[in-house]
This record gives C-alpha cells, sequence and structure tokens, in this order.
C-alpha cells in the first residue's frame, strides 16, 4: 500500500513539473490533476491512473499539431489548460473514484464509468484538435449542412474516426489492467456515444451561448459514464 503510494507521489511531482515548465496546465490546473488523479488512482489503481496519463500524452500532443493553425480559430489556449478545464475532462472520473470508496461492492461497474468517461475525454480532445487539422469537409452534426471548420457543433468524418480511435486506445489500456472482455467495446460506444453528445451540445446550446466549453466537456464524459452503466446493467 505505502509502496503504491509512494510510486504514485513520484508520478504526480514528476508529471506536474513537466506539466507547468512545458506550459501544458496551470499551476493551479496542475494542483487540481494531482488531486483529481489521487481519487482515480484510489478508486482504479495504476489502471485508472494510466488511462488519466494516456488521456493527458494524447490530448497534449493533439494540442500541438499545427497549434497555429489552431490558435488563428481560438481552439486552443495559450499558458496550458485551466483548473476549471481539468475538471470539466477528469471530474466524472474522479467523482467515480469517489463513489468507488463510498461504494466499494460497485467497484466493477464504477471502474468502468470511470474508463468511459476517459474515452469520451480523450475522444472529444483528439476528434476536435486533430479533425480541425486533417479533416476536409465539415458539417453540423444536427442539420448535417456543410459548416465552417472550429465552430461549435462542425464535425468530420476524420475527426471522428479519429475520436473513436482514441477511444480504442483508452478501452485498451483498461483492458490491459482489468482483464480482457466484451467490456472493452462497451467502453468504446459509450466513449464514442460520449464525444457525439458533445458535438450536439455544441451545436445546440454552446453556439447560442447558453453553456461554455468547459460544461459541455463535463456533461460529454457524464452521459458516457452514464451510457456505460447502462451497457453493463443490461448486457452483465
Amino acid at each position: 500500500m505505502w509502496l503504491s503510494y509512494g510510486l504514485l507521489t513520484l508520478i504526480l511531482a514528476a508529471g506536474m513539473v513537466y506539466s507547468i515548465s512545458a506550459r501544458k496546465l496551470t499551476v493551479m490546473a496542475a494542483l487540481t490533476g494531482a488531486a483529481v488523479a489521487i481519487l482515480v488512482f484510489t478508486g482504479a489503481g495504476f489502471t485508472g491512473l494510466a488511462m488519466m496519463t494516456t488521456f493527458f500524452i494524447l490530448g497534449s500532443a493533439a494540442t500541438s499539431v499545427q497549434s497555429k493553425t489552431k490558435d488563428d480559430l481560438n481552439a486552443d489556449q495559450k499558458g496550458g489548460r485551466t483548473t476549471g478545464q481539468v475538471l470539466a475532462n477528469a471530474g466524472t472520473a474522479a467523482l467515480c473514484g469517489v463513489l468507488i470508496l463510498v461504494l466499494p461492492a460497485h467497484a466493477d461497474i464504477l471502474q468502468l464509468m470511470m474508463a468511459a468517461s476517459f474515452a469520451s475525454a480523450t475522444a472529444d480532445t483528439l476528434s476536435s484538435e486533430l479533425g480541425m487539422v486533417y479533416g476536409k469537409r465539415f458539417f453540423n452534426i444536427i442539420t448535417l449542412k456543410p459548416d465552417t471548420r472550429g465552430l461549435d457543433g462542425v464535425v468530420s468524418a476524420e475527426g471522428t474516426l479519429i475520436g473513436i480511435t482514441g477511444s480504442v486506445v483508452i478501452a485498451v489500456v483498461y483492458a490491459i489492467g482489468m482483464g480482457w472482455t466484451t467490456n472493452l467495446i462497451w467502453i468504446i460506444v459509450a466513449g464514442t456515444l460520449g464525444n457525439l453528445t458533445d458535438s450536439v451540445l455544441g451545436a445546440v446550446l454552446e453556439r447560442k451561448g447558453l453553456i461554455n466549453n468547459n460544461t459541455v466537456n463535463f456533461l460529454n464524459t457524464l452521459m458516457a459514464a452514464l451510457f456505460m452503466g447502462v451497457f453493463y446493467i443490461v448486457f452483465n
């Protein structure tokens, strides 16, 4: 137990130093991320931490791709991601970690819900950041009519496929740590549905200024977790 938390401390310290020095996160965001990571680790061990780390690495890499182009579209925030953005993307996972502590008998379903939330967060980040770079045709997810790249609720086939790949990566990380079962498929499906929910909310609510991007991101991870919960109850 103490050895595990000692290793966790070293990992978090290294991650915080890198995130702040590389301007991936603000100081407060790095501290918040560390707190979230502790909750995730407490609920799902090193598998949970591996999923969170994978999301951070892939998301940071995707954000860096042709960042100048995305700066022009107001899609990338300089100076590092904020506390609000950390909670928006990983808050649902942290909540699952807390619930596992309170309801240990339901750890199996809650760990899957955590995985689905990370799958959705990863899918959303990759599809948004890389879809703007590699997408060829952009359309409104509600009307299915051509629309402007970078606007809320606008997607591309390329970005959507990249997002699904992100969900697959998180599902594989979960399976490596927790076992290869059909739950891997449901994590991918739940993550993809969460990502699509993000686009719908963006088109319907965010574009009208009714909610902001952080709210959209939190809701997409929450919905992915809920989808996974339903899949677990129905198919297990």
